[in-house]
């Protein structure tokens, strides 16, 4: 095995290196549940409970830890109302609006390469 070292410090927005922002962010939204996420909002304002209902099969947790990270990266904004019980909503950001357009297009070849890809696994698989 040889091992190469490099002269010059990864770059914050190098995605090809490791420990670098942009490789954290991009595996911060590049997961399935943040991706639907994103494409679920839309340019709505959701509740919570509107999000995990439009999203089969996403826990509790996972759409809570998802929904905070989005949030801590700048992609979601999270508003509470003051009233009881409380009423939480959830929008995209400028920033959040941005990558939906990368995440449409990204559910359009999904949906475009569908038989393509379905046929290429069964191929495969026998």
């Amino acid at each position: 095995m040889v091992t190469t070292q490099l002269s010059e410090p990864a770059r914050d927005d190098d995605i090809m290196r490791a420990g670098t922002l942009a490789r954290e962010i991009f595996s911060d939204v590049a997961n399935k549940w943040a991706l639907l996420i994103i494409e679920t909002l839309g340019t709505e304002t959701l509740r919570f409970s509107e999000l995990r209902d439009a999203l089969e099969g996403i826990s509790h947790k996972m759409l809570t830890q998802n929904l905070r990270m989005m949030e801590r990266n700048g992609l979601v904004q999270r508003t509470v109302h003051p009233t009881v019980p409380p009423r939480v909503e959830y929008r995209l950001t400028g920033p959040g609006l941005g990558l939906r357009a990368t995440v449409d297009l990204m559910c359009e070849w999904t949906r475009h390469n569908m038989e393509h890809i379905e046929s290429a696994r069964h191929q495969f698989d026998t």
